[in-house]
């Protein structure tokens, strides 16, 4: 069948990566792709529904991955169950009520609330409350988070050690629109201090299945330090996340979630991505997306040994417990390489070389173009460099090595993924 994934970035390009290699994928589109998709697929710009949709007709689309979460949140997935020409097509998403666990913090602080999913305590604070908010801000202990209740590419959460901070970041996200219509509400929330990891369900509306757990690593300097990112790297599975762990998140977290849904009437066929904090071996909900993660789905499809096209017909069909999820054994890692002063501003069309020295590992691009004959930069997170290992510093360093191999002006990396686990490990 023709497959078309929507997005451009690492995790489309994993997506892409692992399709490409089912029986069932005959051509596949990828809107906009990056240059690293060109060579299994065809990108494609499609701006708007309305042309995404005339493209899946007339090139006989069986199958719609949506990768990134604002198309979700604006409706594409509506859009094609409420089109006659369209609803036929299987699409991978939720629908926009689903979508909204992501698109609004308040939303699903108030959906854990409703369906006792164990989370952090939180205030939420408007323009019309600010200063009862401040009020609350004074009485929480340190440090406090403070979070964007829209989308913000991943940046809308800050960690403030200080109740001045905290008032300046309240501040400058209601009145100083710091993140647009996104910080027109914002939640203030107790800080978890834990461990952090990241729960991927595959659910059907009626079933589920959770995928291999991976770590993802934000903040752009060594040791956890700086401005959130994107993410800068991503390791799995998550060695502290034992069957003990799991049985809870399972049981306290993930079930919950799929049941609350379905009480909802919210009809959600795809991916339901849990942020979750390990305090003292008890698993709290720090968000919810509504899509896989970024860097984290180049380790987990790297790991995830099923026909990925199978599982998301089955996703379609509501025929997933007809399914079992299998994981490669041993460990998949990756390393961001970004451009420099990334998550500021930073310089574009940087020529990458060194591509075809890597060796062992797999370059997953993100932002990089085909301009000129060379390979460009294109965006903030450039490539994310993945490799499998028996053990996790095995596969660490075939990521770095790839990571040195690979060069464009301005590069940078974090030199500490995975530190952290190898630490629990010793």
């Amino acid at each position: 069948m023709n497959i078309l994934i929507l997005g451009g970035g690492g995790r489309e390009h994993a997506f892409a990566w692992k399709l490409k290699q089912s029986a069932l994928c005959e051509k596949l589109y990828v809107s906009p792709g990056n240059a690293g998709t060109v060579s299994m697929a065809e990108n494609v710009i499609l701006n708007g529904f309305e042309n995404i949709g005339s493209f899946c007709l007339d090139h006989s689309i069986g199958l719609v991955i949506v990768g990134p979460e604002e198309p979700l949140v604006n409706g594409v997935v509506d859009y094609f169950y409420h089109t006659d020409l369209l609803k036929h097509i299987p699409i991978v998403g939720p629908t926009k009520a689903g979508a909204l666990l992501e698109g609004s913090k308040e939303f699903s602080k108030g959906f854990m609330e409703q369906y006792h999913i164990p989370t952090a305590k939180a205030f939420k604070a408007n323009k019309y409350n600010k200063a009862e908010a401040i009020e609350y801000i004074k009485a929480m202990n340190l440090p406090i988070v403070v979070k964007a209740d829209g989308l913000a590419a991943g940046k809308g959460v800050v960690i403030c050690n200080s109740y001045e901070e905290a008032e300046a970041e309240l501040t400058d996200m209601l009145d100083n629109d710091k993140f647009g219509e996104a910080g027109n509400k914002v939640l203030l929330e107790e800080f978890l201090d834990g461990i952090e990891l990241s729960v991927f369900v595959l659910t059907d509306g009626k079933h589920y299945h959770i995928l291999p757990t991976a770590k993802d690593y934000k903040r752009i300097g060594d040791g956890d330090t700086g401005p959130n990112t994107g993410g800068m790297g991503a390791v799995s599975p998550v060695t502290f996340a034992d069957a003990a762990f799991m049985q809870k998140v399972e049981e306290q977290i993930v079930k919950p979630s799929i049941d609350g849904l379905l009480k909802e009437n919210i009809d959600y066929k795809g991916f339901l991505f849990v942020g979750i904090m390990n305090v003292n071996g008890n698993p709290l909900v720090i968000e919810y997306n509504c899509r896989m993660g970024d860097p984290e789905t180049e380790v987990v499809l790297p790991r995830l040994e099923n026909d990925l096209v199978e599982l998301m017909l089955a996703t379609h069909h509501q025929t997933l417990h007809e399914h079992t999820i299998i994981e490669r054994p041993g460990f998949c890692t990756t390393v961001v390489l970004t451009s420099g002063g990334y998550p500021g501003n930073y310089d574009k069309g940087k020529t990458i070389t060194g591509l075809q020295n890597v060796v062992d590992a797999i370059p997953f691009h993100a932002g990089t173009i085909n301009k000129n004959d060379n390979i460009e930069t294109s965006g903030g997170r450039v490539i994310a460099v993945s490799a499998f290992g028996d053990t996790l510093n095995d596969a660490l360093a075939k990521s770095y090595k790839a990571a040195a191999a690979i060069d464009f002006e301005g590069k940078y990396y974090r030199k500490d993924i995975g530190q952290d686990l190898l630490n629990i490990l010793l």
